[in-house]
């Protein structure tokens, strides 16, 4: 199967929503400077709400979408050559998890560990039926142990919700964030990792990354991001299906605590409301993004992300070196002097910085120096 355009201008808006994010949150420090100017301290409300609303849960969540629709490109081409690509790519899952590892020297809240562990679950689901890989997203996709929670502590009248295990680790984190240097980043590693590791769990993120990796493979498979009068009905029917659900969702999130007393249950709530209403969002987005790109004048705008996109994890990774140095003290440290808006303006400065990088890098490259290693990595000890 040929490369997807769409799905690379995709993948670049994700991994652009994602380096707002992260500078947004100041890379997991939330250390920003408080203004008394009226105007300075409006622009920071705007900012610090319109950022998350469009791209918190959602700029992730694409990306760990096409990671499921690459897996299956790359499936797919090495089926065409008469070859089963499953054993390669659990090798190519080791090699992400070091690349997570790596990432976390540098920042606290890496997904590609994440991704290398739960991606396991394609090579498992790989030669399913679409019907099959379908009703099993859903089950994920409906967070089934945040829905046992609930039954458990209606059964057994448990209200009251233990420490979260990850906070732990995140504040063992602040001290090297803020006063640490680059040896200290190294030696943080592990509870960074654990932090990670108990936040997904905690707040029902291994759900649906899983979730996510099985609607991506069925995209691919269905060829849903090829330009065709069915595929353009389809997503135009995504879009508005995507915000009537999202109205509701996201209404009724805002006012469960007037309803729900059990803390358990509202907590549990608020991760599997949040969920469904970020899909639904996504799904909104996703469909504006591609019917924009293949059937709009500005189109030729958003094809401007390919090239961010097809060196995705040089981006991502990039993001998390050039974001530490500026916001941490193994760099320049300087998160206590930035508001809001200029936290997110480091960000777009950062995305300048890349985008320039990926646009001249790709004029004289066929895949980013990251992704070039990634694949030679790969594919080690392979006779030609």
């Amino acid at each position: 199967m040929k490369r997807v355009n769409v799905a690379d201008a995709l993948r670049g808006f994700a991994i652009f929503g994602i380096l707002l994010m992260h500078s947004y949150e100041q890379f997991n420090l939330f250390n920003h400077l408080v203004v008394d100017n009226k105007l300075l301290m409006f622009i920071d409300a705007v900012l610090g709400t319109s950022v998350p609303f469009v791209f918190a849960g959602k700029a992730y969540a694409i990306f760990a979408l096409l990671f499921g629709f690459s897996f299956f490109i790359q499936d797919n081409n090495q089926l065409e050559k008469g070859n089963d690509f499953r054993g390669r790519f659990v090798w190519r899952m080791v090699l992400l998890f070091l690349w997570g590892v790596i990432n976390s020297i540098f920042y606290t809240g890496d997904v590609l560990v994440l991704f290398s562990i739960v991606g396991l679950l394609l090579v498992i689901t790989a030669r399913l039926s679409d019907k099959t890989i379908l009703i099993l997203g859903i089950i994920l996709f409906l967070m089934p142990l945040q829905w046992g929670t609930i039954v458990s502590s209606l059964i057994t009248g448990e209200s009251t919700i233990g420490p979260k295990l990850f906070l732990e680790y995140y504040y063992k984190t602040i001290p090297v964030l803020t006063d640490g240097n680059l040896l200290d980043m190294v030696k943080g590693v592990y509870n960074s990792q654990l932090y990670s590791f108990y936040w997904w769990t905690g707040e029902g993120r291994v759900f649906q990354v899983a979730a996510l990796f099985m609607f991506g493979m069925l995209i691919g498979r269905r060829k849903l991001f090829i330009n065709t009068k069915e595929n353009i009905i389809f997503w135009r029917k995504a879009l508005v299906i995507g915000i009537i659900c999202f109205l509701p969702l996201a209404g009724l999130t805002s006012i469960m605590n007037e309803f729900v007393e059990n803390e358990v249950i509202r907590h549990q709530l608020k991760i599997i409301l949040g969920c469904y209403s970020s899909f639904a969002f996504l799904a909104f987005l996703m469909s504006t993004f591609i019917l924009v790109y293949y059937k709009s004048s500005l189109g030729k705008y958003l094809s401007k992300f390919e090239s961010y996109g097809r060196m995705s994890l040089t981006m991502y990774i990039s993001q998390s070196i050039i974001g530490g140095f500026i916001f941490y003290n193994w760099g320049i440290g300087i998160s206590a002097y930035l508001t809001v808006t200029t936290s997110i303006l480091v960000g777009l400065g950062i995305f300048a910085i890349q985008y320039t990088f990926a646009y001249y890098w790709l004029k004289s490259h066929k895949q980013g120096p990251l992704e070039y290693v990634w694949k030679k990595a790969t594919w080690i000890g392979k006779k030609k």
